[in-house]
């Protein structure tokens, strides 16, 4: 395995394993998502340009987007339960309750 790879691997590995495990804030697990897609864009990224394919290029593009889309989602989710219960503890929220 190449250098190029193994620290990719671990990048997405160790945003795993924070997610998994941080389990106190929303803020917290939001990054932890963040790194995780962006080791996956750059992972994709070196993907298409080690096939020098036109066609595969757009790839890294539409990851990126979903990225974008997921951060600001997970942002309006944090403002909407820090202004109900007022903080971002995944603790204090109970799914069960509307």
């Amino acid at each position: 395995m190449s250098p190029l790879y193994f620290s990719l691997n671990s990048a997405f590995m160790l945003g795993l394993m924070g997610l998994a495990l941080n389990r106190y804030h929303l803020l917290s697990a939001l990054l932890c998502l963040e790194s995780m897609l962006l080791t996956l864009f750059i992972a994709t990224a070196i993907w298409t340009l080690t096939l020098n394919s036109v066609s595969s290029s757009i790839f890294p593009m539409i990851l990126l987007t979903f990225s974008a889309c997921e951060a600001s989602a997970g942002l309006a989710i944090l403002v909407a339960t820090s202004r109900s219960h007022g903080s971002d503890n995944l603790q204090n929220l109970n799914l069960l309750q509307c």
